[in-house]
Parts: C-alpha cells; structure tokens; sequence
C-alpha cells in the first residue's frame, strides 16, 4: 500500500542511527587537599586566617601566663602564712595567784664525819667507826634504811708546804655524809643531838618539807583558777565582751620548796653545848601562780 511504505520510510528517517548518538560530558572534580595541605593554605591564605591565628595564639597565651602568676601567688601567700591563723584573734590575759598554808610533815638533814689519819686506812677506820655508830644509833630510834642514804664519800690527800723541802704528804682525809629523812618530826631533835653523841662533826642545817607536796599545789592551783575566772566574769561585762575559748596556759610554783632552821655547832652538840634545843617545825606556804589566755568577740 503506497500510505503505508510512505510512513514507515519517514519515521525511519527522523530517529539517528545508535551508532551516532554521543554521552553527555560530566564537568571534572577539583583535587581534593590533603589535610596539613588545608592547614597550610589556611596559614598562607590570606591576611585576615594570619590575624585570626596570631590573636588567638596570643590571647592563650595570656592565659597560661595568668595562671601561672596566679599559682606563684597563692603559694608565696601561703608560705607567709604558714603556723599563723586565719584571722587575728582578739583575745585577753589574765593570771591568779593562790597560796595554801600548810604544816611540814617531814624534815630532812645531813649528818656526816671528817677524819684524818696518816694512811688511807686509818682514816677510813676512824671514819667508818663513827658513821656505823650514827645509822646504828638511827636505826634505834625508827629511822628506816631507805630515810637513809650515803650522799657524800670521798678521800683526800693531805700537803704540807715549806720553802725548804716543798710539797710534802702529811697524811689523808676521809669524809663521809649521810643524808636523813625524819618522817617523825617529834625524832627531829633526838636526831640532831645525835651527831654530838657519836662524834659526827658535820651537820647540814635542818630543812623542813612536805612529803606530799603535789596534794596543796593541786589545791593552790585550784584557788587560782577560780580568781582567773572570776576576773573574766567581771570583765567581759564591763567590757562587753563574751569570753569565747582558751587560748593557752601556764603555771609556776612561786614558793620555796623548804623552810631552813639555822644550826650553831655549840648548840647542836658539837661544841661544848649537851643537847639539841627544842626545834619547832612551824609552817610553810605553798604558792602558785596562773596563766590563761582567752579568746574574746
């Protein structure tokens, strides 16, 4: 059929052999940059990335340095500041002084003897005879072996000098001391004649004590306290304060230890007189002396 043919011829005509049809073109990826290639451009980019870098570089830096003043700072001030406190303390001292009478229970002497002889050993045998007959003779009126006690033994020799011969030996001393605790103060008599009784020639003057002593000092002690406090009381009222803590303490014993009884040879025996006079113990003080330091607001 002519229609037919013409058609097909046509439509044959306007579609182009595959052969010449083309693919489209893709436009080409740019090269990608590596990592510290990116960085380096950055750095090298441009004025304005160097301004940015360098000012944060320096504000960091401004940073680490404070810090670091900073750290110096508190440890300086720290070191100043090592065993003070905090804050000044506002505080107030105040001392108190008791003192407690009390009677010596015991009394304490010395008796001893200094002999010469031309040896060593007749010197001793002069000396040991009498200062055995002196505990002996304590031991009968109830002084007790551990109230006696050897404080002194020593042995000399003796010299004589002439323009003549010089240096020359004469013989020895020998001197030995015991010292006597007499518990029974109504003894303290019988023991210092004693002395001229057995031919001791050397006596220490006779002291007076108490054996427990830390009983009246605890005492004394004690009153002085009550007169720190009572001195607080009334000033944190006419001052206006409140007494808050205590701060620190001290004390002191502000009294002898002894009462002394003066001696005179004659009197004790020892030169002419026959017996010892009466002794009398009397009194002493005990005294103590406070320190508190309080804290006040």
């Amino acid at each position: 059929m002519p229609v037919s043919k013409k058609t097909t011829r046509a439509s044959s005509m306007s579609s182009p052999p595959p052969a010449a049809m083309s693919t489209p073109t893709m436009p080409p990826k740019p090269p990608q940059e590596k990592p510290h290639q990116h960085m380096r451009s950055l750095f090298h980019g441009g004025e304005f990335s160097q301004k940015i870098f360098f000012t944060l570089l320096a504000i960091l830096l401004v940073y680490v340095i404070f810090f670091v003043g900073t750290l110096i700072r508190n440890n300086i001030e720290e070191y100043y500041h090592i065993g003070q406190a905090d804050r000044q303390e506002r505080t107030i001292t105040l001392d108190g002084t008791a003192k407690v009478t009390a009677t010596p229970d015991i009394a304490m002497t010395t008796i001893g003897m200094v002999s010469t002889g031309e040896t060593v050993a007749g010197a001793q045998e002069a000396n040991t005879t009498v200062m055995n007959q002196l505990t002996a003779r304590l031991a009968e009126l109830g002084i007790a072996s551990e109230d006696m006690q050897t404080t002194n033994y020593n042995i000399y020799p003796q010299y004589n000098y002439t323009s003549e011969e010089g240096r020359l030996l004469e013989g020895y001393e020998v001197s030995q001391s015991v010292s006597v605790k007499i518990r029974d103060l109504e003894k303290a008599n019988a023991v210092i004649a004693l002395a001229g009784e057995v031919g001791a020639n050397n006596v220490s003057g006779l002291q007076f004590t108490i054996d427990e002593r830390d009983v009246y000092l605890e005492e004394a002690r004690t009153e002085a306290l009550k007169k720190v406090y009572e001195k607080a009381n009334a000033l944190s009222q006419s001052l206006g304060v409140r007494i808050v803590s205590i701060v620190s303490y001290g004390e002191y014993e502000t009294s002898g230890g002894y009462d002394s009884f003066g001696y005179d040879k004659a009197v004790y025996g020892l030169g002419g007189a026959e017996s010892a006079p009466d002794i009398q113990s009397g009194s002493m003080d005990v005294e103590m002396t406070v320190h508190v330091t309080f804290e006040i607001r």
